[in-house]
C-alpha cells in the first residue's frame, strides 16, 4: 500500500512540474512574440504577427531581419515617423481597414506614412477617403461680429459653428483679469451666439463687459480683438468692407467672415 502511495504522489508531483515548465515555456513565447516600438519618441507595443501581416513592407522587413533598424536607450527599435499618426498605421494592421476618428483632417499626411511604411492598401483607402471628402460639399461656416454701442444690446458674436463659440469661450476666460473657473453662463445664449449685455463706461472711457454681480471680466475692445485674432487662426476670411473714418478694426460696428 506504501509503495503504490508514494509512486502516485510522485507521479502527481511530476505532473506538477511537468505543468508548469508547459506554463514558463508558454509565457516566455509570449514575450517573444510582442515587440515595442519607438515611432517618433512614441511607444508602441504589438505583436509581430501583426507587424507581419502584410509581406514586403518596411515593418515585415525590420521584423525578419530584412531591413536594418536603430536602436533607442532602451533597446527598442527606432523608427524616425510620426508617432501620433503610426496610431492609424497599426491600427489598420489590426483590422484591415481603415478606421479614422470623426472629423480627421491630416489625409495628405497619413498618405505620407502610408507610403513609407509601404502599405499599399492603406495608401489607397486614404486616397480613396480623400476624393470623397473633395466630392462632398462643404457647408459655409459664418462668423459676425456686431457692436450695437447700446447698454441692452452689447457686444454680439455669431457663428453658425458651435465649435467656434466654444474657442471664444475659453480664450476669453484666459484673457479674463478675473481669471473666471468657467464662462459666464449668462452671456451664453445658446451655442451659436453669445450676446454681452452687461456693461458700463469706465472714467478713461473704456466699456467693461460685467457679470450681473458686478465681477469684472474684460473690456469690450479684448473681447472684439480675441474674436477678430481667433477667426484670422481658424481660417476666416474677413468679408466687411472697413470704413477708415472707424480707426482699427476693432472699433467697427459690424464684421463678416466666412470660411
Amino acid at each position: 500500500m506504501e509503495r503504490k502511495i508514494n509512486r502516485r504522489e510522485k507521479e502527481k508531483e511530476y505532473e506538477g512540474k511537468h505543468n508548469s515548465l508547459e506554463d514558463a515555456d508558454q509565457g516566455k513565447n509570449c514575450k517573444s512574440t510582442l515587440m515595442t516600438l519607438n515611432v517618433g519618441g512614441y511607444l508602441y507595443i504589438t505583436q509581430k504577427q501583426t507587424l507581419t501581416k502584410y509581406p514586403d513592407t518596411f515593418l515585415e522587413g525590420i521584423v525578419n531581419g530584412k531591413i536594418l533598424c536603430p536602436f533607442d536607450a532602451d533597446g527598442h527599435y527606432f523608427i524616425d515617423r510620426d508617432g501620433l499618426l503610426f496610431r492609424h498605421v497599426l491600427n489598420f494592421l489590426r483590422n484591415g481597414e481603415l478606421l479614422l476618428p470623426e472629423g480627421f483632417r491630416e489625409n495628405q499626411l497619413l498618405a505620407q506614412e502610408a507610403e513609407f511604411f509601404q502599405l499599399k492598401g492603406l495608401a489607397d483607402e486614404v486616397k480613396s477617403r480623400w476624393e470623397k471628402e473633395q466630392l462632398t460639399p462643404r457647408e459655409t461656416t459664418f462668423l459676425e461680429i456686431t457692436d450695437n454701442h447700446d447698454r441692452s444690446q452689447g457686444l454680439r458674436i455669431f457663428c453658425n459653428a458651435p465649435d467656434f463659440i466654444s474657442k471664444i469661450k475659453s480664450r476669453i476666460v484666459l484673457v479674463s483679469k478675473s481669471r473666471l473657473d468657467g464662462f459666464p453662463e449668462e452671456f451664453s445664449v445658446s451655442s451659436n451666439i453669445i450676446q454681452f449685455k452687461y456693461f458700463i463706461k469706465s472714467e478713461n472711457g473704456t466699456r467693461l463687459v460685467l457679470k450681473e454681480d458686478n465681477t469684472f471680466v474684460c473690456t469690450l475692445e479684448t473681447l472684439k480683438f480675441e474674436a477678430i485674432m481667433m477667426a484670422l487662426k481658424c481660417g476666416f476670411r474677413l468679408l466687411t468692407s472697413l470704413d477708415c473714418s472707424k480707426g482699427s478694426i476693432v472699433h467697427s460696428d459690424a464684421l463678416h467672415f466666412i470660411k
